[in-house]
């Protein structure tokens, strides 16, 4: 078997890492002589997330575009201009140093000049699009790029080459499945025939949301907590979350089955464990939700580019496997009603898991590996 290099160019958000982390653990699985590096911007999130999963890391200068006409954000343009003429040749230098046999993109702008510099060269190139609906850096690249992946059926018609486009769904780290639905809640102690609701809103919290949540605890304990509740505050909403639940009137010590943390650490056993999700539309948070075919209350957050996550929410709720609220109409009070009307209604909730789980595929990262080693024809066998 050939040696194979690969570049994984992803970041922005962990939303994007994290796919790419968990093909390039597959690749190197499947072919431990290959060599794999990933690509993205100097300031970005993905830096530290792809350090500490312990693979190399390198850099380009690359940074946005604000809309904004304010000095500061015409500063920040002219920067992101020069950024954007530099770029395509720290691409080229470093495939250069890095003879890669394939470039992978999973999202953020770096993808642009290394996708971009790649196919000039001849190298293979792909893109794996975890949203419904694609990105400034994936409209720009579909022209140059040999392959895009997509998540769900219904993204083929958002893209002006169809016929490079294959579905394959979004890859979900291994750990998720690694426990039964039964195991999870017996590991959770949450294995009293009550169902458990998991809610979050984001790794930084959302501060509204966060309020709304505070009154949706108030009245689970007032009614003597009929369900398991772990909800995930966020980095920034914890400092909030004390303060929210005294206005709201909420003793969590008078409540055991009710918990608030600042992180969820051990999200892939609550998330199996789950009877229901409330939380917001992210890319990832999708892709684990239809694989585990786990029922949803959604509130997409507003303030994303191209309202993306509104589109992913609606692809869910379409099929019948989530309940779409928009945060503009969402109250504690409502989200507890509709919460209430799902778990109280047993052959609803089976509904919804069958049609999040019909939308899911558990063998994502398989898929995309097949598809990645069929780029490179005979070489990649």
């Amino acid at each position: 078997m050939a040696l194979i290099r690969v570049v994984f160019t992803c970041g922005g958000t962990a939303g994007h890492v994290n796919p790419a982390l968990a093909l390039a653990g597959l690749v190197k699985e499947r072919r431990p002589d290959s060599e794999i590096l990933f690509v993205g911007a100097h300031r970005g999130i993905e830096k530290k997330l792809i350090e500490t999963a312990g693979w190399p890391f390198r850099a380009v200068e690359v940074s946005n575009f604000h809309r904004s006409l304010r000095p500061a954000e015409l500063r920040h343009n002219l920067v992101s201009l020069r950024n954007f003429l530099r770029s395509p040749g720290e691409a080229r230098a470093l495939l250069r140093e890095f003879p890669a046999d394939l470039v992978v993109g999973t999202g953020g702008y770096a993808g642009y000049p290394m996708i971009q510099a790649a196919a000039k060269l001849g190298i293979p190139t792909a893109i794996h699009e975890s949203n419904a609906i694609p990105g400034l850096t994936t409209r720009l690249l579909e022209k140059h790029a040999d392959l895009i992946m997509v998540g769900f059926e219904e993204c083929r018609k958002n893209y002006k080459r169809p016929d490079k486009v294959l579905v394959t769904g979004t890859p979900v780290r291994g750990d998720f499945f690694r426990l039964t639905k039964k195991e999870a809640k017996k590991q959770l102690g949450m294995d009293d025939g009550r169902p458990l609701v998991v809610s979050f809103w984001g790794s930084l919290g959302a501060a509204e949301m966060n309020r709304e949540m505070a009154r949706f605890l108030a009245l689970e304990s007032r009614d003597g907590a009929p369900f398991h509740h772990v909800h995930g505050a966020g980095a920034l909403g914890c400092q909030r979350m004390g303060g929210y639940l005294a206005e709201a009137g909420v003793d969590l010590e008078k409540s055991p089955s009710l918990e608030v943390r600042e992180y969820i650490q051990d999200m892939s056993v609550l998330m199996r464990a789950a009877d229901l999700v409330i939380c917001r539309a992210g890319a990832s948070t999708i892709s684990e939700l239809t694989a585990l075919g786990v029922p949803a209350i959604i509130v997409p957050s507003p303030n994303v580019t191209n309202n993306h996550q509104e589109h992913n929410a609606r692809v869910l709720s379409d099929a019948g496997g989530a309940v779409l609220i928009l945060e503009r109409e969402s109250s504690g009070e409502l989200l507890y009603k509709t919460a209430g009307e799902i778990l109280r209604d047993q052959e609803r909730r089976r509904g919804m898991s069958a049609a999040m789980a019909a939308l899911g595929s558990v063998d994502a990262a398989e898929k995309i590996y097949t598809a990645m080693m069929a780029l490179r024809g005979p070489q990649g066998k």
